[in-house]
């Protein structure tokens, strides 16, 4: 019921939208009601009883109404050319009247709710109290980003990784054979980043089948990481073939049902006689049999003191229990989970976010032990419950919006996270955005071990995350009973290069059929009957599919490589919609602009090519997101008093030739996210016309990135709240370098890809305090020749990438000594630099800092160094003077560096005052 919150919030915009008549006043205690009722009914949300739910999904259905109704009159004034008197008092009194009418159902409501609630509670004052008892102590706080728990499974890592690299030279092929959420794929998972394995095996492949699997995205995962690609499935196989031929591969292959995809791909796994394999998860036995070279691996449940382990790891964070008035219980819990990881997990999430205390506890036993005679799969399901169940309201949405991906799908955040902003589960919170807010709930879902880490940042920050296939399974059956999404929020269509009908709300689906919906027109105030293809899954997600309103919007594609060089294409927009998706595959211009002021509620617009977007864009308050992949132009607009300020708008990606003039800046003046490119720009333009000097007026903006050929570091000046800087072709003079770090003290990631500018001069000499939070640091396809820097320079630096670097021949020996440093990567660059590199981190690891980790070309280089015994005595011949540990010249005069660097140190040192 709380995504109409967000909608309703739309009255701080109306006074930018002209010729609109509503009653603010009436729109504001509307929202109000329905803030009361959520807040209500999260308070009272562990307590719910079936009855209270049914009136809690009546109050929804009154939220989603009077959605419609703002909806719908805003439309209507929008496309309305009247200016008459008589028609705007018209105007207001219809939309009044339907506004009063979903009020009175509303206050109907939540009279009946309070007096049941009532009923139910006996003392609401006292219930309140127990709802605000603290969740748990810091102490045993989870971290939200963690690895998947190998408790009670180092037996079988240690087997496994034993089967696996035993000497038979022949291809192997090992299945893992359990039930759903035994622990499959986090075994798999831990053998193949096992650090022996990726020693063992110079070729790895993970690739996740699941029930519903496409051959060609399976062969593109082997092949190409999963990357779309031009080739047949036989030019696929072959290629598959070809890069395996005669190397020691290990391919693991997740999730497998069935046999036929293995008779699909088993003949282009070649058998190099080198000990290459191929583990396969699967939960169905006869597959397992199927597939084995010898008796598949069965993972059986967890006995009794290795659940009580996890259980405790998961709860706690720690071996054992924490609170001697909980062991009792909660080892009955663990015991009541049969052994299955997943259960354990689950409810270990629960209970760490809950309250400690003997009486909750108990209730949690209590429903956990009325499932153990059911079977299975239902037993699971229903234990999988009791974490939905208890999830607070706001959350509830969120973890069934899981639905809609496919099984195994690695969910991207930022996509996620704009979804439910779009779909309206985000409960403003004071003093966050609603990216924030968002981010808050998927770290509360993922300590709650519903939602999965999956794949981490340079800044350890989650970029796709996922869930288990038996909790979706859940997500599906519970959002059976919500139905909680009424009317299409968000649409992804193809444009260009269709092959076939599509569904016109999801552009894919099975099971397509046309429904008749009405359709305005943003010229006059006709309404028409328009056709639409919807598929089963979207008329089943969308409960009041019909009474949606449909916005036509005409288009100009423009095909470069065709000999139809352009064509106009049409594309049905809800009038409700709040994400726009749209897969190009050729150029587009606007042919309807007016239309897409009828939008109004639009949130993010991402598109796949480039877009000439027209200048009614200006006209839409609350966008949030321009996404582009690739590059699209924003028309200039004359501002005016009556132009829209979009105080929402936080991201623009890949904006081409933009001027940055300050009138059009303070029109966006809380941007976050800031990507501009300059392409094909006429020679006698100069660089001011673009008032990049401008860019500090942006006092909000924390990434910004810069694309362009040539452009003089002079022409920018950045605001102080930068924490992301990337600049692509910039020029920068060696003396003018330093600038970057002592005027951004904020900045914590800075890559610079700058194809033979950077930086002019041919070095680059640091200087003490100029990059104090720096975290990330990327030098890429640069002329850099010299680089003298010392660890001071980057106190906080974690991450340093070098890539196409081929003057550079020596990294700078001091960066191995900063404290905070974890990796360096080194990719595409010449020999001497790669040697260089490989010295610093063995004498990194000669003095006990094994945690610095060196990656060449994305294969991690394992440095064989006996700890104690100087590099230059490893494998060495005597020398000449026995005084000298030095076999040449070189080793001389690395040897007198390290010297100098100790010297150097006890230097600097001695002139600290004491």
């Amino acid at each position: 019921m709380h995504f109409f919150i967000q909608s309703a919030g739309f009255s701080s915009h109306l006074t930018c939208l002209r010729r609109l008549h509503v009653d603010i006043k009436q729109i504001q205690s509307l929202q109000e009601k329905v803030q009361f009722l959520l807040d209500f009914l999260e308070a009272h949300s562990q307590r719910i009883s079936e009855e209270i739910g049914d009136l809690g999904r009546q109050i929804a259905d009154a939220a989603a109404e009077a959605e419609e109704v703002v909806d719908r009159h805003v439309v209507d004034q929008l496309r309305d050319r009247s200016q008459e008197e008589t028609h705007c008092v018209a105007a207001l009194s219809s939309f009044c009247q339907d506004t009063e009418k979903v009020i009175g159902k509303i206050d109907s409501l939540a009279k009946e709710l309070t007096m049941m609630v009532k009923e139910k509670s006996g003392d609401i004052q006292e219930e309140q109290r127990i709802v605000s008892v603290p969740v748990r102590s810091a102490e045993v706080h989870l971290s939200s980003g963690k690895k998947g728990t190998m408790v009670g499974f180092d037996e079988h890592l240690e087997r496994i990784v034993d089967e696996l690299t035993r000497g038979e030279p022949d291809l192997q092929i090992l299945p893992i054979v359990g039930m759903g959420g035994i622990g499959k794929t986090t075994l798999a998972q831990n053998i193949f980043e096992n650090t022996y394995i990726q020693h063992h095996f110079d070729k790895r492949i993970w690739v996740t089948v699941s029930q519903e699997y496409s051959l060609r995205e399976i062969l593109l995962h082997l092949t190409n990481d999963g990357k779309e690609s031009s080739e047949t499935l036989a030019e696929l196989k072959d290629r598959l073939h070809k890069m395996l031929f005669r190397r020691r591969y290990l391919i693991v292959m997740d999730d497998v049902w069935d046999i036929d995809v293995w008779n699909e791909l088993n003949r282009f796994f070649p058998n190099n006689m080198n000990e290459s394999r191929i583990l396969v998860t699967t939960r169905i036995s006869n597959v397992g049999v199927s597939l084995a070279s010898q008796e598949p691996y069965s993972i059986n449940f967890l006995n009794v003191e290795k659940s009580w382990d996890l259980f405790c790891q998961e709860t706690f964070a720690q071996e054992g229990c924490p609170y001697p008035e909980l062991e009792e219980i909660g080892k009955n819990i663990a015991k009541s989970c049969d052994g299955l990881p997943l259960t354990i997990v689950v409810i270990g999430g629960l209970l760490a976010n809950s309250n400690m205390t003997r009486e909750y506890w108990e209730s949690v036993a209590e429903n956990v032990n009325a499932f153990r005679n059911s079977k299975d799969y239902e037993r699971c399901l229903q234990i999988l419950s009791l974490s939905y169940n208890s999830l607070p309201i706001h959350l509830k949405p969120c973890f069934l919006y899981m639905r809609a991906f496919p099984e195994d799908y690695k969910v991207p955040v930022s996509r996620l996270t704009k979804l439910w902003s779009a779909q309206g589960f985000l409960k403003p919170i004071r003093g966050k955005t609603l990216e924030e807010a968002a981010h808050k709930y998927l770290r509360e879902l993922i300590d709650r071990n519903l939602f999965l880490s999956l794949k981490f940042g340079h800044d350890g920050s989650i970029t796709n995350c996922g869930i288990h296939d038996l909790l979706r399974d859940l997500c599906l059956r519970e959002y059976e009973k919500q139905h909680f999404m009424y009317a299409p929020k968000v649409q992804c269509v193809r444009v260009g290069g269709k092959q076939q009908d599509e569904c016109s709300v999801c552009g894919l689906g099975t099971a397509l059929k046309k429904i008749d919906l009405n359709e305005v027109h943003d010229a006059s105030q006709l309404t028409t009957i328009a056709s639409a293809l919807v598929c089963t899954a979207c008329r089943n997600m969308y409960p009041s599919l019909h009474k949606a309103r449909l916005v036509r919007v005409r288009l100009l594609s423009k095909r470069k490589h065709s000999s139809q060089e352009s064509c106009e294409e049409e594309i049905l927009h809800p009038t409700s919609l709040r994400y726009l998706e749209v897969t190009n595959f050729s150029d587009l211009e606007f042919l309807s602009p007016s239309a897409i002021a009828l939008l109004w509620n639009l949130e993010t617009f991402s598109f796949f090519r480039k877009i000439l977007l027209p200048s009614e864009i200006w006209g839409v308050p609350q966008l949030r997101h321009f996404l582009g992949l690739a590059h699209f132009i924003l028309p200039d607009q004359e501002v005016s008093q009556d132009s829209v300020i979009m105080k929402n708008l936080q991201t623009v990606s890949n904006l081409r030739n933009f001027r940055c003039t300050k009138e059009v800046l303070g029109r966006i003046p809380n941007l976050k996210q800031l990507g501009i490119s300059f392409h094909g720009r006429n020679g006698k333009t100069k660089w001011g016309f673009y008032h990049l000097h401008n860019l500090v007026r942006l006092h909000n903006l924390e990434s910004l990135s810069i694309k362009a050929d040539n452009l003089p570091l002079k022409e920018l000046t950045f605001p102080t709240s930068l924490k992301e800087l990337c600049l692509e072709g910039t020029v920068i003079p060696s003396k003018k370098a330093r600038t970057i770090g002592s005027a951004l003290p904020n900045l914590e990631t800075l890559k610079l890809s700058l194809y033979n500018a950077y930086c002019r001069g041919n070095g680059w000499d640091q200087f003490e305090g100029e990059f104090p939070r720096l975290k990330f640091l990327e030098i890429s396809r640069s002329g850099l020749k010299t680089w003298n820097t010392e660890n001071i320079h980057f106190p906080n630096l974690e991450t340093l990438f070098l890539s196409y670097l081929l003057r550079l021949e020596e990294i700078p020996t001091d960066i191995g000594d900063i404290p905070t440093l974890r990796s360096i990567h080194v990719e595409h660059c010449n020999d001497f630099l790669v040697k260089s590199t490989k010295q610093m981190v063995e004498e990194q690891y000669e003095n006990g800092n094994e945690s610095l980790q060196l990656y060449i070309n994305k294969v991690q280089y394992q440095a064989e160094v006996k700890r104690g015994t100087p590099k230059y005595l490893i494998d060495s011949e005597p020398t000449e003077n026995p005084m000298i540990p030095c076999r040449t010249r070189a080793d001389l005069v690395n040897h007198a560096r390290r010297l100098h660097q100790v010297f150097k140190g006890a230097t600097r040192r001695s002139l600290v005052p004491g």
